[in-house]
């Protein structure tokens, strides 16, 4: 059964909707402070990540955009289902499945170092003075070397195990907009994927049924 303009319904159009109106376990340790990253179990995985030191590195609109088209690129090279994700000015969050190949820790490294090799090349070319070029500034980790980065080092996963917990995350990331005070209502911002489960909105991104289908 299909919603608005074609998106699935129940239970993804109840998250547009409600706005307004046992298992075996491969640990992965070697995680910086103690963060634990639990694969092998077919769960889905919440990931937050951020922007070096909190800045606003996403606060361009061209570079959310961009950040949404390397994803795109990286799901097709890594193969895992993508079933919802939001990005926001100074950090973003994913909802993944674990890869065909590899884990979600690899697809982080390559998503963000896609994303990161496109932002620093664009904030490199600004003009000195321009706010592109004044971020610049707040990404450099040497100033000796002017070495800048993008993201903070690390990411955080939370394993999602559940249909409840699955639309618990889901909800969370599409509220993020407007509990920033960004916007009023989750579909004014488009680089989520509220648009896709409410209204059908593939313009940015078609998420990925889960389970997959069958054959």
């Amino acid at each position: 059964m299909r919603g608005v303009g074609g998106a699935p319904s129940s239970p993804q159009a109840r998250v547009g909707a409600r706005f307004f109106n046992s298992r075996g376990c491969v640990r992965i340790s070697r995680v910086p402070h103690g963060l634990k990253r639990y694969y092998g179990r077919q769960d889905l995985h919440f990931i937050t990540s951020s922007c070096y030191r909190r800045r606003p590195a996403l606060g361009n609109p061209s570079f959310r955009t961009l950040f949404v088209r390397c994803l795109e690129r990286v799901r097709a090279r890594r193969s895992f289902a993508l079933l919802g994700y939001v990005v926001m000015p100074e950090h973003f969050h994913l909802l993944i499945s674990e890869p065909y190949r590899g884990t979600p820790s690899t697809v982080m490294q390559v998503l963000k170092q896609s994303v990161s090799r496109e932002i620093l090349k664009e904030l490199r070319r600004a003009t000195a003075g321009t706010p592109a070029h004044q971020l610049l500034a707040q990404l450099i980790v040497s100033t000796r070397s002017g070495k800048a980065r993008l993201w903070q080092r690390r990411f955080y996963d939370f394993n999602v195990w559940s249909e409840k917990k699955k639309w618990e995350k889901l909800e969370y990331m599409h509220l993020n907009p407007v509990e920033r005070k960004l916007v009023k209502h989750p579909g004014h911002w488009p680089w989520s994927s509220f648009c896709y489960y409410a209204y059908g909105d593939t313009k940015m991104l078609a998420m990925d049924p889960w389970p997959p289908p069958v054959g």
